[in-house]
């Protein structure tokens, strides 16, 4: 019985010590100022290979950048001139510039990015927004000068690409170097430690070229699954993330040391029809335009976003070259099942549309950690199925560009049209995943961007809308609100910052974010 005491006493002592450390513990994390980001999962993160990841702009930093209005700015370097007539920018960079290791970033480090996204092998996400640079030279370590063959007018946009250290990648297989799991930048923060599938873990770089951030650590911890994030959230795990709407209202009912920022996007979803890979849409590619008619935007933006977004009818809506004039496919599925015996569909024993022994029949696929997509995928399936059209949807943890039908997509060019436009939809371009070709569109975004007069870009825009209507590549749905869970003791965020694709945009000035006590 002593010994039993003895024993019990022993174990009593050492939870009680567990217990202190514990606490100790907790308050030692509160007091290194750390905040916590509920985030996506990463391989590689490499901003000349890769654009997806909002952690690139808190590592690395451009020539240029955007402010809270999305206005260009000054990034790295402090001004720039454009020489009309030979094509070519000229950029000064700021005095004092350092990597995260103490190295100089110089012009030559410029010179070394440009030309690995331009570099073939490496296959580049980006390469359609450089791919008009035909020289690249380097006066002194504080100069770049870039000749390009023709006018792009976006070309400062895309200089707020992240720069990369040539000290330790010359000679180097990009897409292959452990760089790319140990990246270098001059962002406001560096990568301190990466445990893979866990998280990311960045520290607050002293020497970046706006002032020291104020918050000293950003942890990235993966929590894909937007449920599991919100569980997160209100467990203290997680101190800020992205989740759908109907989290955000639940978050706010539960919750008071939330806030919850609704944040205005470019970023839009659609049914992207797979011209390529789909015997059906290759076969029938007029099906992208006559199924348009058959989805019931109001109604998927009523139950998947709860309100927030705005039904899409094109992907540059949110710019000041829209044209609002054009074609909306506003919901009408009596059109659709008109035009569908049009063009010699008819409908089965089992109502379902036939041509020629070929049902109309497809997937829509959606990322499985995205509910909203899934929802977005399950509801179009709905609406189309109700009107002889055999669509299903399916969850996928990843996507087969080349063997699927359709899936749901999402793009957004919050800054200059040429942005997530070019790269999609002309025909050869990097991003352009379902292999949509119209000759017409190519032409139409190629002078787009090659003159600086608003005048004739508004009239090349709504040309390319135009065209783009007759021959449509997606099937649009809606744009949506970026809903953010942030925590209370988190001030700094600037609410009225347009943000892109995946919600980008809402660390653009994180250096200056505080986290009050």
């Amino acid at each position: 019985m002593r010994n039993y005491l003895r024993k019990a006493a022993v174990i009593a002592a050492a939870i009680i010590m567990t217990f202190s450390l514990s606490a100790c513990g907790s308050k030692a994390e509160k007091d290194e100022n750390t905040l916590v980001y509920g985030s996506r999962n990463y391989t590689a993160i490499n901003p000349a290979l890769y654009e997806h990841g909002e952690i690139n702009s808190l590592i690395f930093a451009g020539l240029t950048t955007h402010d809270k209005d999305n206005k260009l700015a000054p990034a790295l370097a402090e001004k720039w001139e454009y020489d009309a007539p030979s094509h070519t920018w000229t950029f000064h960079l700021r005095d004092g510039l350092k990597f995260h290791d103490g190295k100089p970033l110089t012009s030559a480090d410029v010179k070394f990015t440009l030309e690995a996204i331009l570099d073939k092998k490496n296959n580049s996400e980006i390469v359609s927004n450089y791919q008009d640079i035909t020289k690249i030279e380097c006066p002194d370590k504080r100069t770049v000068r870039i000749q390009l063959g023709k006018e792009n007018v976006a070309f400062a946009d895309y200089m707020t690409i992240g720069i990369l250290p040539k000290h330790l990648l010359k000679g180097k297989e990009l897409t292959t170097d452990k760089f790319n799991r140990k990246p270098v930048g001059a962002g406001p923060y560096k990568l301190t430690k990466w445990d893979e599938g866990q998280s990311i873990t960045l520290e607050k770089f002293d020497g970046y070229y706006a002032g020291k951030p104020h918050i000293k650590k950003i942890v990235f911890k993966i929590v894909e699954d937007s449920d599991a994030r919100l569980l997160q959230l209100k467990s203290g795990d997680l101190d800020m993330a992205q989740i759908a709407p109907k989290q955000a209202k639940a978050l706010a009912k539960d919750s008071k040391d939330f806030n919850i920022y609704r944040m205005n996007t470019a970023d839009y979803r659609a049914i992207a029809y797979n011209f390529s890979g789909s015997k059906l849409f290759k076969a029938h590619p007029e099906l992208a335009n006559i199924l348009s008619y058959g989805i019931d935007r109001d109604a998927i933006i009523k139950s998947a976003l709860l309100g927030e977004g705005q039904p899409a009818y094109s992907p540059i809506q949110k710019n000041r070259f829209n044209n609002s004039a054009i074609e909306k496919f506003e919901y009408n599925p009596d059109k659709m099942e008109q035009l569908l015996q049009q063009a010699g569909w008819s409908k089965n024993k089992d109502g379902i549309y036939e041509k020629n022994g070929t049902k109309l029949k497809f997937t829509i696929n959606a990322m499985a950690d995205d509910k909203v997509r899934v929802d977005m995928a399950k509801l179009c399936a709905e609406q189309l199925k109700a009107r002889g059209v055999d669509a299903t949807a399916e969850s996928k943890k990843e996507l087969d560009w080349k063997g699927q039908d359709a899936c749901i997509i999402g793009w957004g060019s919050p800054f200059d049209a040429d942005d997530h436009t070019y790269k999609i939809f002309t025909s050869e371009a990097g991003d352009n995943y379902t292999g949509y070709a119209n000759p017409a569109v190519d032409k139409d975004l190629a002078s787009a961007r090659a003159t600086t007069s608003d005048a004739e870009r508004q009239k090349y825009y709504s040309q390319f809308l135009t065209h783009m209507t007759q021959k449509m590549p997606y099937s649009f749905i809606a744009y949506i609100d970026a809903d953010y869970a942030v925590k209370k003791n988190i001030s700094g965020i600037t609410r009225e910052t347009m943000l892109g694709h995946h919600g980008v945009g809402i660390f653009r000035n994180v250096a200056d974010w505080k986290l009050e006590k």
